[in-house]
């Protein structure tokens, strides 16, 4: 049986300055991790994952929830996404550098992911990809499953929060 596409979906060939993101936790074995889900006309567009830790990762207040990812590209053309929040004060906090603070080979499969979600992939086919990923590493193994329920809080009629999927374990 032959499937007809009825339209084909919005791509976005040049990545906007800035994204709106939603920030959101998930354990990965037994470290904190959190996820930057940058959101472009309502869907998912990025990705970024990495450890909720003070010294080698993300220092982030739990009331976060949303903010911005920002690319940047300096005078050598090298680029570099900062996220950035307001804090309860009403001022701007911003964490630059994601991908200096992220291990480099989440880093990557983060990146797949997000040239998946860029490319608008079905969600539901980039969460079966996703969750289909044969490692290894039980690290990578958790770090998939919490992934996968980070991104299905996107797909079509599902009602999951910030609140109730930030404290899901994987």
């Amino acid at each position: 049986m032959e499937t007809q596409l009825t339209a084909w979906p919005e791509i976005t060939e040049i990545r906007p300055k800035i994204l709106e993101c939603d920030v959101v936790r998930f354990q990965n074995n037994k470290e904190k991790w959190v996820a930057f889900v940058g959101i472009l006309d309502g869907y998912p567009y990025e990705i970024f994952t990495g450890v909720l830790d003070d010294d080698d990762g993300i220092a982030l207040p739990k009331t976060v929830v949303s903010g911005y990812i920002i690319k940047n590209i300096d005078e050598s053309g090298l680029k570099r996404y900062d996220f950035q929040f307001i804090n309860r004060r009403g001022y701007k906090t911003t964490i630059e550098g994601l991908s200096e603070r992220f291990n480099k080979e989440y880093w990557n499969y983060a990146k797949l992911i997000s040239g998946m979600l860029r490319y608008r992939m079905p969600l539901d086919m980039v969460i079966k990809v996703v969750s289909s990923l044969q490692t290894d590493s039980d690290n990578i193994n958790s770090w998939k499953d919490g992934v996968a329920k980070a991104l299905k809080r996107y797909l079509p009629g599902n009602n999951n929060t910030a609140e109730n999927t930030d404290n899901a374990e994987a």
